[in-house]
C-alpha cells in the first residue's frame, strides 16, 4: 500500500505525513519533499520516506529535555530524528518562547513544557526547522512567527502562523527577531538582551553555525552540500548584527553554544569569511 493510498483526503492531525530526512510535516500526501529537493537539503540514496507523528509516538523515541544555559532549556528526542536539531525553551520575562521546533511531540513533552510555565510564542529560524510547528502551536495555543520571505516552504498552512516582514521584529520585552538572511532569505536569529546573566544571548539555529573549535562561526548557504553563503549576504548580516551585545550564542545542536564573547566572535568570523571568499 502506498502512502497516497493509505491517507484519506481529510487526515487526522497525527497522521499528516512527515519527511523522514528533514522532519517537515505536510497537510496532504505527496510523492516528494520540496525542502529535501532543494540544494540546501538532500534526498538520501534510499529515496523519499515518510512517517507520521502517531508512528513516532508509538515507537522507541522519548522526550529529551536538558538545561542548555541560564534560563534556557533544550528540547528534543532520543534517539534523534531527521536533522536532529533541538529546540530551546527561552524563559523570558513576558513568557516562555520556543526557539526553533522539533518534529517530535508527545504527552511527556507537553507536560514538561506546561510545568515550565507553558509557551507564549514560537519563533523559528528557517524552513528546515518548521517540523510539526502547527501541532506545537495548537497544543499550547500560541502563534508561530516566521519570516514572510520563506513562506513558500510552509508544508501545512494554519491561522497560527504569523508572517513578519523586514529585518527586525520585537517579539516581546527583551526579545527581538532579526533577519540576517543567511542560509535562507528569511533566515532569522533571536536576540535576548535581558537574559538571567544580563549579558545578552543570541539564538541562531544554523543561520550562524557554531563549529567544533568554538573559536569561530560559519556562514553557509547549504550545510549538507557544502555551498558557502554569498559574501554580500554575510557582509550585510554582520552589519545588521554589529550593534547587538551578547555574551552567549546558542547554535542548532545540543551543547553547541559559545559561552563568552560571542558578539566579537561573530564579527571576527565574518571578517575572516569575507577575506577568504573575496581574496
Amino acid at each position: 500500500m502506498t502512502m497516497v493510498q493509505h491517507y484519506k483526503e481529510a487526515l487526522p492531525a497525527n497522521d499528516y505525513p512527515i519527511c523522514v530526512t528533514c522532519g517537515t510535516q505536510y497537510s496532504e500526501p505527496r510523492p516528494s519533499c520540496p525542502v529535501c529537493l532543494d540544494e540546501r537539503q538532500y534526498v538520501p540514496l534510499s529515496g523519499q520516506a515518510w512517517t507520521t507523528l502517531s508512528r513516532l509516538r508509538s515507537g522507541s523515541r522519548r522526550a529529551s529535555v536538558h538545561p542548555e544555559g541560564p534560563g534556557v532549556v533544550g528540547i528534543g528526542c532520543e534517539p534523534k530524528f531527521a536533522i536532529g536539531q533541538r529546540a530551546l525553551l527561552v524563559k523570558a520575562a513576558d513568557g516562555n518562547v520556543l526557539w526553533d521546533c522539533v518534529p517530535y511531540l508527545d504527552e511527556e513533552l507537553i507536560d514538561i513544557v506546561n510545568a515550565e510555565g507553558g509557551l507564549s510564542a514560537i519563533a523559528i529560524s528557517h524552513p528546515h526547522y518548521y517540523a510539526t510547528m502547527v501541532d506545537w502551536a495548537r497544543e499550547f495555543e500560541v502563534p508561530v512567527y516566521l519570516h514572510v520571505a520563506d513562506r513558500q516552504w510552509v508544508g501545512r498552512t494554519d491561522p497560527v502562523l504569523q508572517f513578519w516582514d523586514g529585518d527586525r521584529l520585537e517579539l516581546a520585552s527583551g526579545l527581538v527577531l532579526y533577519r540576517p538572511g543567511i542560509h535562507f532569505p528569511g533566515g532569522t536569529v533571536m536576540h535576548w538582551d535581558d537574559d538571567p546573566d544580563g549579558l545578552g544571548a543570541l539564538f541562531s539555529g544554523d543561520i550562524i553555525q557554531v563549529i567544533p573549535d568554538f573559536s569561530h562561526v560559519a556562514f553557509m548557504y547549504s550545510y549538507p552540500n557544502l555551498i558557502p553563503e554569498r559574501p554580500d549576504v554575510v557582509e550585510a548580516a554582520a552589519e545588521l548584527l554589529a550593534p547587538l551585545a551578547y555574551e552567549r550564542l546558542y547554535g542548532a545542536w545540543w551543547d553547541f553554544i559559545l559561552p563568552r564573547a560571542a558578539d566579537r566572535i561573530v564579527q571576527d568570523s565574518a571578517t575572516r569569511y569575507l577575506k577568504f571568499t573575496r581574496g
